[in-house]
């Protein structure tokens, strides 16, 4: 049959051989062109922004039980529905934290690399970025998720962690793929000279003396000079290591550059470090008290353009926010969505039980308001555990 013959998606039916009008990039399947297997790729498709797709084979289905078909779909219960939406976000949470985890330890090979086999940390953090790349290009629309960090004072999983969020707001600003390249890299290795620093200054707990202050911020320029040494990094990724911590006011370091010195990427990447600075040493460990924070006290030290960029990639409610819904539940955040006042969470009761992950907007609850965590329960505490590090990744629906 030509692919020429176009249906609208009113007519789309499970048995069809279908096209998609869409290059890869632009949708989430894995090819375009495909079988209709089951209604949720329906409604997936339906999201699409598209009128019609092709239709490749199923002419004499569409004609003659395309009724039938659609007295199955509206006879199927919610509850299947239901369960298929669950499945799905059980294995897309599954999926984003196994490969934070895997790249955490991709990050750690090219870091031990870096000195004595500088050719081979590039290649592992080259392929690492390719891999980051097919993540975030999943789905016509990534979202972030949360996810647990066993970070051991490596900086690996921070790396990654901030190496995403810079890549949500390289999207979000229209960077090309290049740009988003260096971006990833730069911020999976800004923090590396912080492995020149000793461990006595690293991990102490207690406030730093002047001295070490000082010490801790030559990081910027450890990690610049382990990776000059050979000509291998890009000049963007470079100057992202050595200035993460400039500011747009010039009030940052090494070298107190102000905005119009300071490259968009290392920009980029110097705000998302900045955010997770606050969240991990801030008061509360809110996410959204960080970003509040943030776009209150942060105004002159980033451009106005990137933290409103910030705000959209994090959403209204970032995951690890800890929420009331509109059915008494008490909540965390796991996922932001296209409709940002319902992004994906677990939630409990008040006491800790019938703990379950919620579909919010296929279920129609709404997030009533935001919670410190004062405010838990002590079996909402165990269940929601919000002590734990927040880190990010890309989610896969």
């Amino acid at each position: 049959m030509s692919k020429d013959v176009r249906i609208p998606l009113s007519k789309l039916c499970i048995g069809l051989t279908i096209k998609l009008p869409l290059s890869w990039t632009q949708h989430p399947f894995l090819f375009n062109q495909f079988d209709i297997e089951n209604q949720s790729q329906i409604e997936l498709i339906k999201s699409l922004n598209i009128a019609y797709v092709y239709l490749i084979a199923g002419k004499a289905l569409l004609a003659s039980t395309q009724e039938q078909q659609v007295k199955v779909i509206v006879e199927k219960s919610a509850e299947e529905f239901a369960q298929e939406r669950l499945a799905s976000l059980r294995k897309s949470i599954r999926m984003s934290q196994q490969r934070f985890q895997k790249n955490g330890l991709e990050c750690r090979s090219a870091f031990s690399k870096i000195a004595a086999e500088p050719e081979g940390a590039y290649r592992s953090a080259a392929t690492l970025v390719e891999s980051m790349m097919d993540h975030i290009k999943e789905t016509s629309t990534p979202h972030l998720a949360l996810v647990s960090s066993n970070e051991d004072d490596s900086g690996t999983e921070h790396g990654i962690s901030i190496a995403v969020l810079s890549m949500m707001l390289g999207c979000s600003l229209g960077c090309t793929d290049s740009e988003l390249r260096d971006i990833a890299m730069g911020a999976v290795f800004h923090d590396i000279g912080k492995r020149k620093v000793p461990d006595v200054i690293r991990r102490k707990k207690g406030n730093l003396s002047d001295h070490e202050v000082n010490f801790l911020k030559m990081h910027p320029k450890f990690g610049f000079d382990m990776m000059t040494k050979q000509d291998l990094f890009p000049k963007a990724v470079l100057d992202i290591v050595l200035h993460h911590h400039e500011w747009a006011d010039g009030s940052g370091y090494p070298d107190g550059l102000k905005d119009p010195q300071i490259p968009l990427t290392t920009q980029i990447v110097a705000l998302a470090n900045d955010f997770e600075q606050l969240l991990k040493f801030g008061h509360g460990r809110s996410p959204q008290v960080a970003l509040g924070y943030l776009f209150k006290n942060r105004a002159g030290k980033h451009a106005p353009s990137l933290i409103s960029a910030l705000v959209k990639v994090l959403g209204i409610y970032p995951p690890g926010t800890l929420v009331q819904l509109s059915n008494g539940q008490i909540a965390k955040v796991l996922i932001t969505t296209e409709t940002v006042k319902q992004p994906h969470v677990i939630a409990c009761d008040e006491n800790g039980d019938n703990a379950v992950l919620r579909y919010l907007v296929e279920e129609g609850i709404l997030i009533s308001k935001v919670l410190k965590v004062d405010e838990l329960g002590t079996g909402a505490l165990k269940v929601l555990d919000p002590s734990a590090d927040i880190s990010f990744y890309f989610s896969s629906m």
